[in-house]
Parts: structure tokens; sequence; C-alpha cells
């Protein structure tokens, strides 16, 4: 880890405000009292978490992955996960973040949303290239360079359940404050927000 080889590094946050979409309102900082308190949407509250500075990159390229999870059923417990997803590309090569390249949103952010403004911005058809491409297609890759993919899935799976189970309480109150008592539960279902 970057902290135990050098003393003087510093880590660097993401400012994620809650209930923003499409990379509305997402912004890195270096210092925790740079966090923006007035003005437009950095009022509400945010979720800042520790930014990856070391991620893994495909074509010198940041990205994230968007996998699709169906909870069926709190009791019993049912759950189904999409066999592919969908990976969404930087259109800049990442560099560590700086001061100097913190802004720069084409390098650290990989909302769609944002990156169709890129001059890079690459629409493809081919799920294996382009700013837009399925996870299977990363998972190709990975596999072609001797990672074992099936203990990646198998651990995205793992992930997945234990975040699930973290979540059934607070998920039991709400569903128990939407479907009264006796009454069937939902049979028609929303495709939400990524997890992260």
């Amino acid at each position: 880890v970057m902290k135990d080889r050098d003393p003087s590094w510093k880590p660097t946050f993401i400012v994620k405000p809650d209930g923003g979409c499409q990379g509305d309102g997402i912004y890195l900082i270096k210092d925790p009292s740079d966090i923006r308190l007035t003005g437009g949407l950095q009022s509400r509250p945010a979720v800042v978490q520790e930014y990856i500075c070391k991620p893994l990159l495909v074509d010198k390229l940041k990205f994230d992955i968007r996998l699709y999870v169906l909870l069926k059923s709190l009791e019993p417990l049912e759950i189904y996960i999409a066999k592919d997803g969908l990976s969404r590309f930087c259109t800049e090569p990442y560099q560590e973040p700086t001061l100097k390249n913190l802004h720069q949103v084409f390098m650290h952010l990989t909302n769609y949303s944002l990156n169709i403004h890129s001059g890079n911005f690459i629409h493809s058809d081919n799920a294996n290239t382009g700013s837009k491409r399925t996870f299977s297609s990363i998972l190709c890759r990975l596999s072609s360079k001797g990672v074992d993919v099936k203990k990646v899935w198998s651990d995205i799976i793992s992930l997945v359940i234990k975040t699930i189970i973290a979540l059934t309480p607070e998920l039991k109150v709400y569903y128990q404050s939407d479907i009264p008592s006796g009454k069937p539960g939902p049979t028609c279902f929303q495709v939400g927000r990524n997890f992260y």
C-alpha cells in the first residue's frame, strides 16, 4: 500500500452527492476540508469514500462494472444475478490523482453521461471495444492474462450475498412499511442503481 511506503502520501477522496445521478456533482479532493458545503448540489448530504488510486486498467483506461442483481424475496432470501453486465470506460488515459489532474473528469469518472461529451468517446457495436463494453468482454480479457475468472465471479457472488444479508434488516423495515401484512409482494421489479 502506498501509505506504508511513502509517509508523505495522502489519500484521494471521491465525493458523491446524495440522490445524484449521471455523474452530477461528483468530484475528487485530496483534503477532507475541501468538501464543498455551500451552493447547489454540493449543499446536500454526500457519500465520501477513499478513491482507488491504483485501479485495474484496460487499454490504459479506468473503468467500472455495473452488475444487475434482483432481490426477489427477503423471506426466504432469493437473489438473482445477471450473467453479464456493463463496463463503462473513462476516455482519457489514467494517471494517479494529483492536485493538477483532480478535475479531469474524463480521466477519473466513468459515468457515461460525462464521457459521451469527450472527443475521445468511442461508440462501438463491438462488445469488446469502445467506451461501453460488456462485462463478459472484460472477463475474457482478464482470462487471457491468466486471471481465474471463475474465482472472480465467485468473489462477486459472495460480495453480493454478504451485502444483501447486511442490508436485510433495513430492507425488511422498508418492505413491511410499504406492503401490509397478508398482502402479496411485488410481481414486477424496477432496475435500480449499480452496486459499488
